[in-house]
């Protein structure tokens, strides 16, 4: 058994090796925690200043947008289309169609307080009777029915009048009531309307029939 020896007095007490320090070991999480702490405040200043940019425009960019916005021309407004021209209408002595009948406007008599020969038949106008003649010819392959009562006058304020049939039957006309003309004929009819005395007659609607569409004649 090896007893331990005791120094003696004034004899150096012998001192354990040191180990050698590592001075990288202590230098790398100084330098680490540093780089960190300049990444994190350089974030944090550049997200403020985006934030700040994006938030928040300066007065001199929100007067040029304005002054931008007001001076952009608003788009035009796309231009209406033409109105398609009207047809015109035919006038007197013009050769007019409608259905298998064509008919020609050949003369406009205005004024009369009376019509007929007869003084049995005589008819008196509550305002002044209008004489419409005309010729109508059947274009057809078959025989058909013509009437008076067909056909219609408008005057120059759209007011539409229908045929006098008594004032017709005391002008003894060709047609007075009803008159069935045979195909590639042609008779002249008379058609007398009671108007107010100061209306003028402006158009005439003549159809073959009173389902029929009917076509316009100016009476001018």
């Amino acid at each position: 058994m090896t007893i331990p020896q005791q120094p003696f007095q004034g004899q150096p007490v012998p001192q354990a090796p040191q180990q050698p320090i590592n001075k990288k070991s202590k230098k790398w999480p100084w330098i680490v925690g540093v780089i960190a702490a300049f990444i994190v405040i350089g974030a944090v200043s550049g997200g403020e200043d985006d934030k700040k940019s994006t938030d928040a425009a300066s007065p001199a960019e929100v007067a040029a947008v304005d002054a931008v916005s007001s001076a952009a021309p608003a788009p035009a407004a796309p231009a209406p289309a033409p109105a398609p021209a009207p047809k015109p209408v035919p006038g007197m002595g013009t050769p007019v169609r409608d259905g298998k009948f064509e008919f020609v406007v050949t003369d406009v008599v205005t004024g009369l307080s009376t019509v007929g020969d007869n003084p049995f038949l005589t008819e008196q106008a509550q305002g002044q009777f209008v004489v419409v003649t005309m010729t109508v010819q059947n274009t057809s392959d078959k025989p058909k029915g013509l009437s008076p009562d067909n056909q219609e006058m408008y005057d120059t304020q759209g007011r539409k009048f229908t045929a006098d049939t008594m004032a017709g039957i005391a002008l003894d006309s060709e047609v007075s009531i009803w008159d069935e003309i045979n195909p590639g004929n042609k008779v002249t009819m008379k058609v007398v309307y009671d108007m107010p005395a100061d209306a003028v007659p402006a158009e005439m609607e003549l159809h073959d029939s009173m389902f029929s569409g009917g076509t316009r004649v100016a009476l001018k």
